[in-house]
């Protein structure tokens, strides 16, 4: 038994996707508009540099506040140094202290004013504040953020306690340092130096940086979860109208080919206007010209088993008799017979093999432009030029040059108006007019042969083209056709995408009429241009 699936190996390649050959639609589909969002969660990366841009901002702003502060000092009587830093605190919510410069600490606006900020303790909080700093973590683990030092108040105030002071009266340039409080909120701290070689250190828990922060990535998690989720839904509403009627499709598909069935429906989704819908007609029309076409070769088959056994019946018997007879005038008659027998099989054979393999050539062949007047033409002289029998006319009246131009294989046609010719001939009287003409309408070429011979009876028009059938002019000997050349005829017009049938004489007289249709060739067709 033939595998599930029939693929040669080069139709692998140029589309092969070797990551997800052993993956479906579904989760395909899912997978691509997840990565499409996967690039709209990078937003929390936009997220890290606005807060990285916040906390520089806020360094700046208060190194050069707490600068403006010293430069008060600087130019403010000593009595009312310790009021300037009151007010500044007052102002800024920040914590200012002042150490000398042997390092003591000699002002603390926490001992002027009551505290502006309090350090939290995290254990002190409510759970809504432990997952927003799980998340917090969570995303710096994700962008790869730094992670400032911890801010802890030192046991013993002294300026070499605080790194800033210290590299503040290092270098003499103002310093800023960012921190984390014990609830990983942001401790913005700055140092400057005074004239009179003491330095002020301003500190602030920025809690609004860190509100801010979160609640912009609320609002962006807001947007992905929604995209998320419609996109999962849409993902899997888009597999279903996809996956689901393909998979209907090949489990047809299957059935077809394990044959199991004598008739097998195909899903013709006649509700899809789209390329499921196409395929799956397709699919149908191609598994009913299958059925069509299994059905066919089994009654030709048939056909052709019967068609042989008569003549070789009759071979055998005359063979039979010829041991037992010795009258040399019945072994001469039954010798005739069998050769008679063996041409018969003989022809049968030759256009049952012509038959059987004209869909499969012409299927294969290259056509090419064609100009059947031309062609007709050369016929009937090779024709008049050989001899009719008894005394029938020819008469074709040929169109102008390059008018009736099709796309074809020019022994195949020459052997379909061979055929019908013949067929006229045999079919016409004593002297008869045989005529054959060729027009061109509605970018068709029409090739029609008539004859004045009893003509076709309208229930037989149909019947002759099949195969095998045969109905022939009175005195013909029995055998000399097959029964095969109307249906070899059909054939090969129907490969040239045309069609052939029989009808009245136009005239209205006795006579049969076969006319042919063929597509006249295009400008746009291959082959045209290059002639």
């Amino acid at each position: 038994m033939a595998p599930a699936t029939d693929s040669p190996k080069s139709d692998r390649a140029p589309l092969a996707v070797r990551w997800s050959g052993r993956l479906s639609l579904t989760p395909r589909i899912l997978a691509v508009n997840v990565f499409a969002l996967a690039l709209l969660a990078g937003g929390f990366f936009y997220l890290d540099s606005y807060r990285t841009r916040i906390v520089d901002d806020r360094l700046a702003q208060s190194a050069r506040e707490l600068k403006l502060l010293a430069i008060g000092l600087e130019n403010a009587p000593a009595d009312r140094h310790d009021s300037l830093i009151a007010a500044y605190a007052r102002q800024t919510g920040d914590r200012v202290r002042r150490y000398a410069s042997d390092g003591r600490l000699i002002a603390d606006s926490f001992t002027m004013n009551a505290p502006r900020y309090r350090l939290r303790s995290p254990e002190d909080e409510q759970w809504r504040r432990h997952v927003a700093r799980f998340l917090d973590k969570m995303v710096d683990k994700v962008v790869s953020a730094d992670r400032p030092p911890d801010f802890e108040e030192p046991a013993i105030d002294r300026a070499s306690a605080w790194p800033e002071v210290v590299l503040e009266r290092k270098t003499g340039k103002p310093q800023s340092t960012n921190r984390y409080a014990p609830d990983r909120t942001f401790m913005i701290s700055a140092a400057v130096g005074v004239k009179d070689g003491s330095t002020l250190l301003a500190t602030e828990n920025a809690r609004d940086i860190t509100r801010t922060v979160r609640a912009e990535r609320l609002r962006l998690g807001i947007v992905l979860a929604a995209a998320v989720l419609a996109s999962v839904l849409l993902s899997l509403f888009l597999a279903r109208t996809i996956v689901s009627p393909i998979r209907r499709l090949a489990r047809a598909a299957v059935r077809v080919r394990l044959g199991r069935a004598r008739e097998v429906t195909v899903p013709r989704l006649p509700e899809r206007r789209d390329e499921i819908g196409m395929l799956a007609r397709a699919l149908s029309d191609m598994s009913h010209a299958l059925r069509q076409r299994i059905d066919a070769t089994d009654a030709f088959a048939a056909d052709v088993s019967h068609e042989l056994k008569n003549p070789i019946a009759s071979l055998r018997s005359a063979l039979d008799s010829l041991d037992r007879v010795e009258r040399p005038d019945l072994r001469a008659q039954l010798m005739a017979i069998a050769q008679d027998d063996v041409r018969r099989l003989d022809r049968l054979v030759t256009d049952i093999a012509e038959a059987s393999r004209v869909d499969a050539e012409l299927s294969r062949t290259r056509f090419e432009p064609i100009d059947l007047g031309l062609l007709i033409e050369k016929m009937v002289i090779a024709r008049e030029a050989r001899g009719v029998p008894r005394g029938v006319r020819l008469a074709f009246a040929r169109p102008r040059k390059d008018v009736a131009v099709v796309l074809g294989e020019e022994q195949r046609l020459i052997r379909v108006l061979d055929n019908l010719i013949d067929n006229a001939v045999s079919f016409s009287p004593e002297g008869g007019l045989v005529q054959i003409i060729a027009t061109v309408a509605d970018d068709q070429v029409m090739v029609s042969v008539e004859d004045e011979g009893p003509g076709v009876p309208e229930s037989e028009r149909e019947h002759v083209f099949r195969r095998f059938h045969s109905v022939r002019p009175e005195g013909e000997a029995f055998g000399t056709h097959s029964g095969l050349g109307l249906a070899i005829a059909r054939s090969i017009i129907e490969g040239h995408q045309g069609r052939i049938s029989i009808g009245d004489r136009e005239d209205m007289q006795r006579g049969a009429r076969f006319i042919v249709h063929l597509p006249m060739a295009l400008a746009r067709d291959p082959g045209i241009a290059s002639e």
